[in-house]
């Protein structure tokens, strides 16, 4: 049986444009770039032929264009999703998994763009640099040993999720400045988190030892809300909060209460519930909030990883090839039967 050229649809861009460079050199697949602009009728004509659709992030994409059950049921030639990014929350997995369709990722991609930015959050926070800048530019007189803040070194920093993201801000903050690391991951062992420099702990007794707690882990059914007025109960008045992963793993309205209680020290957060979040945030009132606009990813290098990395693995998908970062290997035996029948050959099997 002739194998078929299969077509790989996209809006707008790539993270970075050497995607694109890549894909379109490909003479063995068809790459079509959609606009958001274009008539629904356009766009729907365009993705309901298309075997893969490559997702923007949640920030950038738009309705109805979310891998849900309703586009699912509109492109019957679909055979794999993939992210921009690490995370996928925006992709439905359990209907694609019903679908036969697979959901891919690039997680570990943009590693050390993210744990660079927890960590560079850790220190703007506990050298108070960001309440420091601000009582700058409101100007009058500043009392810069009422902004004294503390070194990390030595400090214990909890770890929500060691993953790629997690385990490589464990490796600096260990390395670096000797912090002690808890970690809290339901799908590690003790000896494979010790690897990670890091010791196993319940989530409760992380947050009460914490100088520092940092999420690392993906916004799912289990994470959603995971830490509220409850967690945050626990954690010391002299620590700090962190999530650079994706919101709604943290209660916003919690979060605020607790600051303006004064019950932790502050926070470092990159992430909402609803982005961009309005200036008019509650989180955003705070001196002791330093806040950025989803971009710990966001390097030169860490787009231009993302992207090459999501052009190889579309390229070794349509080969038949098992993807890398694979989100839900339960779909294979499904997806593969309609691979073959699309693509005209059947995949590898996964091992």
């Amino acid at each position: 049986m002739a194998a078929n050229k299969p077509r790989l649809v996209y809006f707008e861009h790539w993270a970075d444009p050497v995607a694109e460079r890549i894909l379109g050199a490909r003479e063995d697949l068809e790459l079509v770039r959609l606009e958001y602009a274009a008539a629904l009728h356009e766009n729907l004509a365009e993705i309901s032929r298309a075997n893969g659709y490559q997702v923007q992030s949640r920030t950038e994409l738009r309705e109805p264009w979310f891998g849900d059950p309703a586009l699912l049921a509109r492109c019957p030639n679909l055979l794999a999703l993939s992210s921009t990014g690490a995370g996928y929350d925006y992709i439905d997995v359990a209907a694609c998994t019903a679908a036969g369709v697979l959901v891919c990722s690039q997680g570990g991609t943009n590693l050390e763009a993210v744990a660079e930015h927890a960590l560079g959050l850790m220190l703007a926070l506990s050298k108070r640099i960001g309440v420091a800048d601000k009582a700058l530019r409101r100007g009058g007189k500043v009392d810069r040993f009422a902004l004294r803040g503390n070194d990390i070194k030595g400090k214990t920093l909890g770890i929500i999720g060691l993953g790629a993201i997690g385990t490589r801000l464990a490796e600096l903050c260990h390395g670096l400045f000797g912090m002690r690391i808890l970690a809290c991951d339901p799908y590690l062992s003790e000896a494979r988190i010790a690897a990670r420099h890091g010791v196993k702990t319940a989530l409760a007794d992380l947050l009460r030892q914490a100088d520092f707690v940092s999420v690392h882990c993906p916004r799912t059914e289990e994470t959603l809300n995971m830490l509220g007025a409850a967690e945050f109960a626990l954690m010391r008045p002299t620590a700090f909060f962190i999530n650079t992963a994706r919101g709604g793993i943290h209660d916003e309205s919690a979060l605020a209460d607790t600051l303006r209680q004064r019950r932790i020290a502050g926070a470092g957060i990159d992430v909402f519930l609803n982005e961009p979040p309005p200036s008019d945030h509650k989180l955003l009132q705070f001196d002791t909030v330093i806040a950025t606009p989803h971009t710990a990813g966001v390097t030169e290098e860490a787009l231009h990883e993302m992207a090459t990395e999501a052009a190889r693995q579309w390229i070794g998908l349509f080969a038949g090839e098992v993807p890398p970062r694979l989100v839900n290997p339960e779909a294979w035996p499904a997806y593969s039967q309609r691979f073959e029948r699309l693509i005209g050959f059947a995949p590898a099997a996964l091992t």
